[in-house]
């Protein structure tokens, strides 16, 4: 239980115990569990009075305070005639707004944004974990909601978490929630945490004819910082690293780092929809329950995303990750040109309507990233060049990550065009010919990385594809000869396979190569993490691997969610084969990848694996 009860309990909390439904349900609940229904009151008093969260004008205004000061490090930016709109919105309707999360500072951005322009008062869900004596029972007189994380063994609780929502959305009473539950550990959106979406689409559901079922706007809310200090623990993290403890301590520690100043963090909102709506439309599809529920927290991904805007840091991290080599800022703006001319083309808002090809802007970037430790400059020679510093390719590549969502699909559709140049010439097609071939070979790739990728369906999927290709190839492109394939992946600019999805690639072969070691035996997940993580940094040693930022657990974790689901951790009769197949084919993936990267005038220098029972020679360097 909380250490807090409140003098005076919220509306919220105080409607729920006298609503006859929640007092059926609590009942049900005594009854199912075979317990007294005095027990089971008691338990979700407690609970109810732990979670509950209020609004106090001076409590609300102090903590807008300590935001700006915890904030102090960045300018806030934000669109403001997004926020006109939006503020239109919330006159007349509840808004759920669902945010990207990838610092703890969002939960002091987002609320400091919306009461600056006088919105109405939003409470925000938050860990239990944030939930420190004095500041925890201080910031929930402010809005905020503490929930526990892992609730699977406490039925009363959800019980309590279920009701509470529902009587805050009858309410009318703006919330927000992270999406993604928590942080990001590599800079992209993480897969949807169903848990407050479940609840708020019971929520707005009617359930009978008479029932007046009421409704949240949907509000997708992208926070994007230039760099974030946080990030370098996290890395040290996904390394191996135990997670530091949030108490005291760390809070002090976390406040001080914001003393040095790391530029701007970018507030940009989505495309808002009905959520009533969208599941009443959903049901007449035939969609309903978990899966319902699954597709909302998948749109709301989609369009946290193309909220999300292109930042500096970001384009110069992908630049500088791509060449793991010191640049000059010339080098740097000829492998940005390409990259500002497609973004243009796909019209991916910037922040801060940056010009990515302006000298100064690149320039000021490599310093910031420079200062903070990110990049080593060196100025002795001839003029100044820029590298990713030692231990430093994760925390770049979390920047560069915050974008990597444009890239993807322009970066499959490359080596759908490889895939068709590398055809025999007497080869048998199929029905759609060489072109057919290239569908086929980006719908794999979509497959092997639909964990790491938010893609839309097969439909959508092919829809985006076409637009690479059209971008890539020109119009009226019907029909495709091997030679003519690789002609037009040579002229294309930019090339992007090698730079967005060589790391993950790389992650995934150190995992199916230590899987597939194991013959048809059943493997132990946190074992094979341990061995990935072992030989993954063996292989960085002996450039098995292009960069240190693919030795990461969550990229390894990933790796495994794919094995999972492919059927290659459990014992049996051929798995064994299965998962070597599965490790040929990452290893033919990497291969390919770096074949763009010589295409794009990158010298590969990196050793494409082979089964540990070949023998391994120097010779064996990707063509």
């Amino acid at each position: 239980m909380g250490d807090r009860l409140p003098a005076a309990p919220p509306q919220e909390v105080t409607e729920l115990l006298h609503d006859k439904r929640f007092q059926r349900a609590v009942a049900e609940a005594a009854d199912e569990q075979g317990r007294p229904e005095e027990e089971v009151w008691e338990e979700v008093k407690g609970y109810l009075h732990e979670m509950a969260a209020a609004h106090d004008d001076r409590a609300s205004q102090g903590w807008a305070r300590l935001g700006e000061w915890f904030l102090r490090a960045y300018d806030v930016l934000v669109d403001e005639d997004d926020m006109q709109a939006l503020k239109r919105l919330d006159r007349s309707h509840s808004l759920a707004l669902a945010f990207s999360h990838r610092s703890y500072l969002d939960g002091m951005v987002i609320p400091n944004v919306l009461m600056a322009r006088r919105f109405s008062p939003t409470y925000t869900f938050g860990g239990a974990n944030l939930n420190l004596p004095v500041i925890g029972s201080f910031a929930s007189r402010t809005g905020l909601i503490f929930i526990r994380r892992a609730t699977q063994e406490i039925p009363v609780y959800r019980l309590a978490l279920r009701s509470y929502i529902r009587q805050m959305v009858t309410n009318k009473r703006n919330l927000a929630w992270s999406i993604e539950g928590g942080r990001t550990r590599t800079g992209k959106l993480r897969p949807p945490v169903h848990g407050i979406l479940k609840y708020l689409t019971d929520a707005v559901e009617r359930h009978d004819e008479d029932d007046e079922a009421p409704d949240v706007q949907v509000v997708p809310v992208s926070v994007v910082y230039d760099q974030l200090h946080e990030v370098s623990l996290m890395t040290q993290e996904a390394r191996g690293a135990s997670k530091t403890p949030e108490d005291w301590r760390w809070l002090v520690r976390f406040a001080r780092l914001q003393r040095n100043r790391l530029g701007r963090a970018y507030l940009t909102v989505g495309e808002p929809f009905s959520l009533r709506e969208r599941m009443e439309a959903l049901a007449a599809e035939g969609v309903t329950g978990h899966q319902a529920v699954e597709r909302v927290a998948l749109d709301i991904s989609h369009r946290l995303n193309r909220a999300t805007p292109v930042t500096v840091t970001a384009i110069v991290s992908l630049a500088l990750l791509g060449a793991d080599r010191a640049l000059t800022v010339d080098e740097v703006l000829e492998t940005v040109e390409p990259l500002a001319a497609y973004i243009d083309a796909r019209q991916w808002p910037v922040a801060g309507a940056a010009d990515l090809r302006d000298r100064s802007t690149i320039r000021r970037a490599l310093a910031e990233l420079a200062r903070s430790g990110v990049l080593t400059a060196y100025d002795g020679g001839t003029e100044p060049v820029w590298k990713i510093g030692d231990d430093q390719h994760l925390v770049a590549a979390f920047y560069r990550n915050t974008v990597i969502h444009i890239l993807v699909e322009r970066a499959i559709g490359e080596l759908a065009l490889l895939t068709v140049s590398e055809l025999e010439p007497d080869a048998e097609l199929p029905p759609g010919g060489a072109l057919q071939v290239g569908w086929e070979e980006a719908k794999r790739m979509r497959d092997l990385l639909k964990f790491e990728f938010f893609f839309p369906g097969r439909a959508g999927f092919e829809d985006d594809l076409r637009t690479e290709l059209r971008l890539l190839v020109g119009e009226g492109v019907t029909d495709l000869t091997p030679g003519r394939a690789r002609e037009l992946l040579v002229s294309a600019r930019p090339h992007l396979s090698h730079l967005v999805l060589r790391p993950f690639l790389d992650a995934y072969l150190v995992v199916a190569d230590r899987l597939a070691d194991h013959g048809d035996s059943a493997v132990e997940e946190d074992a094979l993490l341990a061995d990935a993580l072992a030989v993954g940094r063996q292989w960085a040693l002996q450039r098995r691997v292009a960069s240190a930022e693919s030795i990461s657990l969550e990229l390894f974790r990933t790796a495994i969610a794919l094995a999972r689901h492919k059927g290659l951790l459990e014992a049996g009769d051929g798995v064994g084969t299965a998962r070597e197949a599965f490790a040929a084919e990452l290893r033919d993936s990497v291969r390919r990848v770096n074949i763009v990267g010589e295409i794009a005038g990158e010298p590969v220098q990196v050793v494409v694996p082979e089964p540990e029972s070949q023998p391994e020679s120097p010779s064996q360097e990707s063509r």
